[in-house]
Parts: C-alpha cells; sequence; structure tokens
C-alpha cells in the first residue's frame, strides 16, 4: 500500500464527520449554539469546511497515494477482493487518468469513511479508529 495508514485515518475521521451532517432544514432559524443546544453542528451549510478539508487532503497526495486511496474504496465495498490489489491499483489509476478524481468518487460515495476502514481491515491492517 502506497499510502501511510494515519493519512487513511485522517481521511476516514473527516468522511465520517461529513456523513452525519444533514442537510440544512431551518435556514432562517436565527438561534444561536446555545438556543439550540448546539445541533447546527451537525446540519450543513455554506460555512462547513469539512468537504473542503478532505478535497484538500485528497489533493495533497502524491498519484500513488490516491490510487490506493482508492483501491481501498473498491475492496471495502466488494468491488474487488484483497487478493486484488494490484488490480484495484490498476483500475484507480485508469479512473484518474480518465479524470473521475478520488475526491469527487469519495464524496460521492455513502459511507465512504466506513467503506475504507472495512478496506484497510480485509488488508489485515487496524489502524486506531474510534468506532462508528
Amino acid at each position: 500500500m502506497d499510502i501511510a495508514v494515519d493519512k487513511v485515518t485522517e481521511i476516514i475521521l473527516r468522511l465520517r464527520a461529513i456523513d452525519v451532517k444533514e442537510g440544512e432544514t431551518d435556514p432562517d432559524s436565527g438561534s444561536n449554539p446555545i438556543d439550540d443546544g448546539s445541533t447546527d453542528v451537525l446540519v450543513s451549510g455554506t460555512d462547513d469546511a469539512t468537504e473542503d478539508e478532505v478535497r484538500s487532503m485528497i489533493a495533497g497526495l502524491n498519484d500513488d497515494e490516491r490510487a490506493s486511496l482508492l483501491a481501498l474504496l473498491y475492496i471495502g465495498r466488494g468491488d474487488m477482493e484483497p487478493e486484488e490489489w494490484g488490480e484495484a491499483v490498476r483500475f484507480a489509476r485508469e479512473r484518474e487518468a480518465a479524470g473521475e478524481g478520488a475526491a469527487r468518487e469519495l464524496l460521492g460515495s455513502p459511507d465512504a469513511g466506513d467503506l475504507l476502514d472495512e478496506g484497510l481491515d480485509a488488508l489485515g491492517i487496524t489502524p486506531d479508529l474510534p468506532q462508528a
């Protein structure tokens, strides 16, 4: 695997933070965090930087790291088996070359953080992650 486990772990945590958020349901609430018990922290808004952080983290990876990250997603999702790691990486490189973008694919996959975690687990790698 051509990406450090701690990088994958950080991306997993950020993706999980995005997964727990919901769309804006009361855009004109006018409330503040003290009055509403800070529940707005679980609502996506225009000032939410989490998705931008994920995009920035992925953009900062080199080609090999992005391919490994996507290969983990494919294995975690069950598209490929751990024994097919080399093929998963090659497929990820092809997707990247075709302009598919790792950030777009990860952010567009429901539960991507959990799928990356499952990919690591399938490869026998157990990062120190809080349970989802």
